[in-house]
């Protein structure tokens, strides 16, 4: 599939591994490679299982592109934000198997993702873009504002308070925290349980639940395509 992206098809489920680097940097090539393993999933009509590198899913955007030059940026997020919405309007259940550490986009996609499950361990998840300088987009505020308990979304998003594992649960961030060698035999385990749901009812309900988060999601895609970020 790419050096990026690996896919595993089996058993109708599809399991997407990212591998860039050591903090799994969210670049254009990696957005791409995702888009193309997503077109294969559904063409597989696959559940589908998202997860990283041990003790990692995503440390967010790759840097190097985020200070490359404004324009860079602001097509970057854009395109990350794309992503973000086609994943929540994925005409098949998304899992996210989160190995660890999932920071800025990295927490974004477990926001973007059907049913999320995160690891024990000394790991943080959450949205730092306060503390690193970064105003937060408007597409993170309103995936964020849906997404997570409102006693969580101040706190993460104005404050840029990161998570471990637990309370990242409490916070909206995950769904379940197992051992980290319990993680993939938990995704399956969950895999398997949605293989009952009839995937036409689970597409057309997931597109009402979502459609003014979506519809939200798309204004807000174009705001953020306005300089500066």
């Amino acid at each position: 599939m790419s050096d990026l992206i690996s896919y595993q098809f089996e058993d109708g489920i599809a399991t997407l591994t990212l591998c860039n680097g050591k903090v799994n940097a969210i670049s254009p090539d990696v957005i791409a490679a995702l888009n193309v393993a997503l077109d294969r999933a559904e063409q597989d009509k696959a559940i589908v299982i998202v997860t990283g590198q041990p003790g990692i899913l995503s440390g967010g955007y790759d840097l190097k592109v985020m200070t490359s030059g404004p324009q860079n940026a602001v097509n970057l997020v854009a395109a990350g934000s794309t992503l973000a919405r086609r994943m929540l309007a994925h005409p098949f259940p998304i899992i996210v198997a989160c190995p660890g550490h999932a920071v800025a986009k990295g927490a974004f996609i477990l926001l973007s993702a059907d049913y999320r499950i995160g690891v024990e361990g000394p790991f943080s998840i959450g949205l730092n873009e306060v503390q690193i300088g970064m105003t937060m987009h408007h597409v993170g505020i309103e995936l964020a504002r849906d997404r997570l308990r409102k006693s969580a979304f101040h706190r993460s998003v104005i404050n840029g308070e990161m998570f471990d594992p637990q309370s990242a649960v409490d916070a909206g961030f995950l769904d379940k925290v197992v051992t980290a060698e319990q993680l993939l035999v938990t995704a399956q385990a969950v895999a398997q349980q949605m293989k009952k749901i009839n995937m036409s009812a689970h597409k057309n309900t997931k597109l009402k639940v979502r459609k003014v988060l979506l519809e939200t999601l798309d204004r807000a895609i174009e705001l953020d395509k306005q300089l500066p970020l």
